[in-house]
């Protein structure tokens, strides 16, 4: 099916829980992520280092497309947004698959919480919205590759009602809630 010819993919929308905004991401997101996301101990479980303000602005306006190039996968990304203060402390992020037939039947969902806010439950209660949004939109199946031994996101996982699965992508566990 060609890019042009296939259906849209959907849209991110703002989305709201009790103590987080989900805002599309936009370009602009940037400089205050930059700091959010420069504590090196964040990239042991992600990998790589920290990226520095133009990286960021040039990957957001890639991610913020919606699509991948080639149209065949949807790119959802939302920044987490701490209600009380306003303060940007993460991001949740959805890659959309089709079916043969065309409809978008599986996600691969990630969160990131900047170090400074972690273990508040903010990436839980992100995630779950997420989650909870992608299926309203006609998500099937939702999967998550997590590194071994990474106890936070295995229980944002158990939470999104996934399992683990024996097959290993790139160091990771996929779980998903199909359980392969």
């Amino acid at each position: 099916m060609s890019a042009h010819r296939s259906p849209r993919w959907p849209a991110a929308v703002p989305l709201t829980t009790p103590r987080l905004t989900l805002e599309p991401l936009r370009v602009d997101h940037a400089r205050e992520a930059v700091s959010v996301f420069a504590d090196v101990r964040l990239h042991t479980w992600t990998g790589g280092t920290p990226s520095s303000l133009a990286q960021l602005e040039a990957r957001y306006g890639r991610q913020s497309a919606g699509r991948s190039p080639d149209g065949r996968q949807g790119w959802l990304n939302w920044m987490l947004r701490r209600n009380a203060d306003g303060q940007l402390i993460g991001t949740v992020q959805a890659t959309l698959y089709r079916t043969a037939a065309g409809a978008a039947s599986e996600a691969s969902v990630a969160w990131v919480v900047g170090t400074d806010y972690q273990n508040e439950g903010y990436a839980r209660e992100g995630a779950l919205a997420m989650a909870s949004w992608l299926r309203a939109q006609g998500v099937t199946e939702v999967a998550a590759n997590i590194r071994p031994g990474h106890g936070a996101s295995t229980a944002v996982a158990r939470a999104l009602g996934l399992k683990a699965s024996a097959q290993v992508v790139e160091g990771e566990v996929r779980w998903s809630d199909s359980g392969t």
